[in-house]
Parts: structure tokens; C-alpha cells; sequence
């Protein structure tokens, strides 16, 4: 009997979210006969500490009790920018992403300059907001403090290391800092054990990794207004992004409210994926929206009044325009 190969992302710590998706999107690995007449599918989330992969582990569980034909596994990815290269690359068929840097591949722009990739808008989903994380002791109270400091920008290959880069130029801070180069669960445990001075990610409220260094005990939390560089970027990089705040309800330790930039996150699937399919998806996502805010509450955005070419530029394939069509969503 051949022995049996444990996924990749089965290695990681257990969550609720990786409950979920043993229960229903691997579980044909783990036991003979499940899913042996079923067409698979892949989905690209992300770290083990943000929001995509709780979301996708989810999501992947949702579609393969509900898209008839087809069994649905969720893999752990470095963020954004290597999901869209999967994408692009035909390695996985579903993937979650920044906008911004979905645009930069559609486009041929920034990490995409070898080649534009042919990626389609399924859904716009949650908007994520800019962390700029820091604890006292540190020194930093500005975005002016972080010169001369060590700051982790955001893992490789993920959207929220672009953004960190951009808003560093935008401070004119981008040769001022030691970046390292570390994912948001990696920028908590630097932090903790004083590795790090700051670090920068960019997700959905509440991010789990960020909500464990604030309920650390001896650590006060301290996050970093920078939401007056919006203007600089949307010259610069196009109209995706927009001033917001974290509330100071969302993390322990919170004195006030964080001004903040936000850009929204999406679902992207190669153009020569088949409408058909493309439309099921799309469907499944939004009859089962319940049970996704279940498993992260940013789901709660996925609505109809969202999808829109105001928050993802990158054009939606069109078995997803035909269901906005049918629900009364025209698209332009």
C-alpha cells in the first residue's frame, strides 16, 4: 500500500480554520475513496497568521460540499504577489490578492515587469488595511521614528511588502531602515523577543497574529498613523487606495483610533478558466457567504454592491459578469 503524502499546509499548527478544511477540502487525502471520481481544484491563500488562510481553508471547504463534481484544497502561499505568479502559471486555479498588486500583474508593472499575467477578477471580497505595527520601549511614535530602525516589511512574494516599500518611498524613509523581510506570524515573535522595532502588514480586522502581540502580557501595542500618504500613491500607482482607521476597540491596547490606508483584496482565476465554472463559483460563494463569515467575520463584505471596477480595476471574468448580471449588477 502506497504510504500516503501529508499537504503542505497540514504541517502548520492547527486552527479552527484548519479544522474546517480537514473536515471537508482534504480529507480526501487522509482517506481512501473520497473524492476518486472528482476533478480538483486548488486555492492560493496565504501565512498561517493573516486572514487569507482561515478564508481559504473555508472557502475550500464550502466549495466542495456545494460545486457538484469537483473536490477543493486550500494551500498555504507566501501572499499576494506568489499566488498571482500561480495563477498566472496554471499551478493552482483560485487565489486570493491585494488589488493593488493584481493590477501591477495584469498591467506588466513593478514585480510583473517580465510579463503582464492573464488574470480575472471572480469577486471583490474584504478591504484590507495597512498595520503599521510598533510596542513601547521602542522609541517609535511617528513614521519619521522608524529611521535607523529594523523593520520587517512583509514576507516574500506578498502584497504586503509592495505596499511597505511604497510607503517608505512616500516618507522618503525607503534607504533609512534594516528591512528584513518576515511574515506577519515571523514579525510577532521578532518582535516579542526585540528582533524587530516595527513591522508592516496588511490584512483584514482582526489579524490573529497582530491580536497575539497585543494580549501579550508586558507588551502595549502601538500602531502608526501614515494614512496622509494616500494621495502620493494613487498618483503614483493608480486610485486603489483610501484613508480609513482601525478602530481602537479591534486590538488590546489600543489608545485611539489608527489612521490608516486601505485597499481591498479580491479573488483572481486565470482568463482560460471556463465560464461555466467560473459562474458556479461565484455563486457557491455568494449562496454560502453565511458560512464564511463563520470562519473570518471580514467575509461579511463579500456583497453585491461591492463588485465593482471602482474596487478592482483588473477585469472580471466573465462567468462572474453573468452572475452580477443575472442578481441586477452591471459591471463596467
Amino acid at each position: 500500500m502506497p504510504l500516503l503524502t501529508v499537504p503542505s499546509f497540514l504541517r502548520f499548527p492547527f486552527s479552527r480554520a484548519a479544522a474546517l478544511l480537514l473536515t471537508g477540502a482534504c480529507a480526501f487525502s487522509l482517506f481512501s475513496g473520497c473524492g476518486e471520481h472528482k476533478k480538483m481544484l486548488s486555492i492560493a491563500s496565504g501565512g498561517t497568521g493573516g486572514v487569507y488562510y482561515p478564508l481559504g481553508g473555508g472557502f475550500a471547504n464550502i466549495l466542495s460540499q456545494n460545486l457538484s463534481g469537483y473536490q477543493v484544497t486550500s494551500e498555504v502561499t507566501g501572499g499576494s504577489i506568489d499566488n498571482l505568479k500561480l495563477v498566472g502559471s496554471n499551478r493552482t486555479d483560485i487565489a486570493f490578492s491585494m488589488v493593488d498588486v493584481a493590477w501591477d500583474a495584469h498591467s506588466g508593472k513593478d514585480k510583473f515587469r517580465d510579463g503582464k499575467l492573464a488574470v480575472r477578477t471572480l469577486a471583490v471580497l474584504y478591504p484590507n488595511r495597512t498595520h503599521v505595527v510598533t510596542v513601547d520601549g521602542t522609541g517609535i511614535k511617528s513614521m519619521q521614528d522608524l529611521k535607523g530602525k529594523r523593520v520587517s516589511l512583509g514576507s516574500p512574494g506578498s502584497a504586503s511588502e509592495v505596499l511597505a516599500l511604497r510607503v517608505l518611498q512616500s516618507y522618503g524613509l525607503l534607504d533609512a531602515v534594516a528591512r528584513e523581510r518576515l511574515s506577519v506570524a515571523e514579525s510577532v515573535n521578532a518582535m516579542k523577543d526585540r528582533k524587530i522595532d516595527a513591522f508592516f502588514w496588511v490584512g483584514g480586522l482582526p489579524t490573529a497574529a497582530v491580536s497575539d502581540l497585543a494580549a501579550t502580557p508586558g507588551t502595549t501595542i502601538r500602531f502608526l498613523d501614515h494614512a496622509d500618504v494616500a494621495g502620493k500613491l494613487n498618483a503614483a500607482y493608480g486610485p486603489m487606495y483610501s484613508e480609513t482607521v482601525i478602530p481602537k476597540d479591534v486590538y488590546t491596547g489600543m489608545l485611539r483610533e489608527n489612521r490608516n490606508l486601505t485597499v481591498w483584496n479580491i479573488l483572481v482565476v486565470a482568463e482560460s478558466m471556463p465560464e461555466a465554472l467560473a459562474y458556479d463559483i461565484v455563486k457557491v460563494l455568494f449562496e454560502h457567504k453565511q458560512a464564511l463569515v463563520a470562519v473570518h467575520k471580514e467575509a461579511g463584505h463579500i456583497n453585491l454592491s461591492n463588485q465593482s471596477g471602482k474596487f478592482s480595476p483588473v477585469p472580471f471574468h466573465p462567468g462572474a459578469l453573468r452572475y452580477y448580471r443575472e442578481k441586477g449588477v452591471q459591471i463596467e
